[in-house]
């Protein structure tokens, strides 16, 4: 029978550790020593550092180091990486959006008024992510609010505020809706919890706001989990909530697969509760992307009901790159 060796002493990091944890009788040495320097014994006590402040404290803490009775605790130095400190810097006709948000539900394509309040619920996303959402429903007109705060700070430190002039009751109620949610945003690399805004000072007299973003936003771009929107497409969709989203979600896909309707339904967050409403909405909505340039054609098969989508040449020149690097891996034909 083999048996276990003894466990090394543990050797308390604090003094005060060491105080808590010994014996009555060196608590009563260090007592005294504490009403000899001056001071009552329960001032030993009364602060979880210790030595801190008190220079009589640090003469106790310094003996009872030597004596062997504590020792400070090695500190592990972990280096941190060097990340990106700014959002991206794009060209003033593009807005750069996480691809997780552009793939979801979370900027419903809604009209104002069918906005619910939700308590923590679970949104439509595409596989891989994952995102609940705890407040009053955002549309794609706060979208359009965040994306142009986003581009008013490219290339700024983020946590940086940003100054406009604004007399809007509409935008208002948008900016306290992006600081007043709770999102989960969770994907395979990390998760970020909080809201778009940190916080809003409106000036009442001269009408000019002061903006903060949430800084932990940035977790969402990543390196290269972002796309460019094109600004001046977005706004000739105005008004058209669901042909904006759409927008939004092909221009995130350089080479669009084909998705059933069903799916675009639940991913739009659309508020239509039959799908052949839904589809009729939908047939319009790829028209607006049609003729503002965003796609080229579309096709929606009537057996299985999978929407075609083809951008031609509306997809971006990183885009373009992507697709020539996978055309290159591709195993070459025999002829």
């Amino acid at each position: 029978m083999t048996t276990k060796p003894a466990p090394a002493p543990y050797m308390p990091d604090t003094p005060l550790f060491y105080l808590m944890t010994t014996s009555d009788a060196e608590r009563k040495r260090w007592g005294a020593r504490a009403v000899e320097l001056g001071f009552p014994e329960r001032r030993l006590y009364t602060d979880a550092s210790f030595d801190a402040l008190m220079p009589w404290r640090k003469i106790v803490a310094e003996e009872m180091r030597q004596e062997g009775l504590w020792a400070p605790a090695a500190v592990k130095v972990v280096p941190v990486p060097v990340e990106v400190t700014t959002l991206p810097v794009c060209p003033s006709t593009v807005r750069a959006v996480p691809n997780d948000i552009l793939r979801s539900a979370l900027f419903a394509a809604i009209q104002g008024k069918t906005r619910r309040h939700l308590n923590n619920e679970v949104i439509a996303s595409v596989d891989g992510v994952e995102i609940k959402f705890k407040g009053d429903q955002l549309d794609q007109a706060d979208m359009d609010v965040w994306e142009h705060a986003i581009h008013l700070l490219r290339g700024v430190e983020v946590g940086s505020s940003v100054n406009f002039n604004a007399n809007s009751e509409w935008l208002d109620k948008a900016i306290t809706r992006l600081i007043a949610c709770a999102v989960i945003i969770k994907n395979e690399r990390r998760t970020f919890k909080g809201s778009f805004i940190t916080c809003c000072i409106d000036d009442g007299i001269t009408g000019e706001y002061q903006l903060t973003l949430n800084a932990a936003t940035l977790a969402l771009y990543g390196d290269t989990n972002w796309t460019g929107i094109e600004w001046g497409q977005r706004q000739k969709l105005m008004r058209k909530p669901l042909a904006q989203w759409l927008h939004s979600y092909y221009s995130s896909h350089a080479k669009p697969y084909p998705v059933k309707v069903e799916t675009l339904r639940d991913l739009s967050g659309s508020a239509a509760k039959k799908l052949f409403h839904f589809r009729e909405k939908l047939r319009i909505a790829l028209d607006d992307l049609k003729d503002c340039g965003a796609i080229v054609s579309w096709s929606i098969d009537p057996k299985s009901d999978l929407i075609t989508v083809d951008r031609g040449e509306a997809i971006s020149a990183s885009q373009a790159r992507h697709l020539i690097k996978i055309q290159k891996q591709l195993p070459k034909s025999n002829k």
